[in-house]
């Protein structure tokens, strides 16, 4: 069955982390994949992210982060969205500790991503995680 519309994605930098040349590569290979991105930007806080993942109705998050706060910022967007009853899937890219990404798994983020990830695969990932019936 053929995809009626696009995946929605929403991209964030949650926290301090000042680096986005990634997350900007990251949103032009969704488009070119045929994705509709929402990038938010630098400095959104988990409340700001899970705001707007409500309003625009995205399939999926990814967030992205290259500080010391990729565990806090993934637990309180999850916290956010599991008090708001809203079964978004949440990816997240950075650098993240083999420990964390363990730690970000049991939070219920569905993948992470290191840099130097291949597009493809990010790609491939958002297309499994997004249940067909979802874009009908």
């Amino acid at each position: 069955m053929a995809r009626k519309r696009p995946i929605r994605v929403l991209l964030a930098k949650p926290g301090l982390d000042g680096h986005d040349l990634g997350v900007k590569m990251v949103a032009m290979a969704l488009k070119d994949a045929g994705m509709e991105v929402i990038y938010l930007g630098m400095r959104q806080t988990p409340e700001s992210i899970v705001k707007a993942a409500i309003q625009e109705d995205v399939d999926i998050i990814g967030l992205s982060n290259l500080s010391a706060s990729v565990i806090p910022m993934g637990e309180r967007v999850m916290k956010l969205l599991k008090g708001k009853r809203m079964d978004i899937p949440v990816i997240y890219g950075g650098t993240i500790l083999k420990e964390d990404r363990k730690r970000l798994l049991d939070l219920g983020i569905k993948e992470t991503f290191a840099p130097g990830t291949m597009m493809k695969d990010i790609i491939e990932t958002i297309e499994k995680l997004v249940p067909e019936e979802r874009l009908q």
